[in-house]
């Protein structure tokens, strides 16, 4: 299953000149997590995902750091 981990969500109509969910995801790889941003059309967020074939490494991590809640299907 290709599964992913979302770390955190952000409303696409933020202040101008402010990026949280990048931020937010730079920290993220600071700790060591392949965080990436991408856009959920439907709600019109941000998600701050983690990758993962099975999600094993990718939940351990996030339990490690405190983040996340997983995500099936494609990103």
């Amino acid at each position: 299953m290709n599964g992913r981990t979302v770390l955190e969500s952000f409303p696409a109509g933020g202040p101008r000149g402010s990026w949280p969910a990048e931020e937010f995801a730079r920290a993220r790889r600071m700790e060591g997590l392949p965080a990436e941003v991408v856009m959920d059309l439907a709600t019109d967020m941000f998600l701050v995902i983690v990758r993962g074939g099975d999600g094993s490494a990718d939940a351990a991590a996030c339990a490690r750091t405190g983040h996340g809640r997983a995500v099936g299907g494609a990103a």
